[in-house]
């Protein structure tokens, strides 16, 4: 005669969570250590080896966009700082240091009372008061 209140077995481990796809990887132990390298810089102790590689898949997904962005102000940082070198090279050796300074700024910046008709430029916020 069977047992009709036989308690069942406990599954050992967490619970399912039915979420998600397990996906097995090696890595060499160069990328481990790059990954293990970004979690120590990272400042976070709880963030564990798993974590670490979901964030960096994440970021590496969204970066497209981004990197796009991010590489135009770096093209648009140079080029400024290669314009402010070639004013430097001709500019006027007699003028003193702060001249100087402010005559590449007006030419790399352009004249302030065109500064608000450039349309290939966002209008700089005003402070309201």
């Amino acid at each position: 005669m069977a047992k009709t209140n036989a308690i069942p077995k406990k599954k050992r481990g967490p619970p399912a969570t039915g979420k998600g796809l397990q996906v097995g990887e090696r890595w060499h132990a160069s990328e481990l250590a790059a990954i293990d390298a970004w979690i120590a810089a990272s400042n976070d102790k709880t963030l564990t080896r798993a974590h670490a590689i979901r964030r960096l898949v994440a970021l590496g997904l969204r970066g497209g966009a981004a990197s796009k962005a991010t590489k135009r102000s770096v093209r648009s940082a140079r080029a400024a700082e290669l314009a402010a070198q070639a004013i430097d090279k001709m500019g006027d050796t007699t003028a003193n240091a702060e001249e100087r300074a402010q005559r590449s700024r007006r030419l790399t910046k352009g004249p302030e009372e065109f500064r608000e008709v450039r349309v290939d430029r966002a209008k700089a916020k005003r402070s309201v008061r």
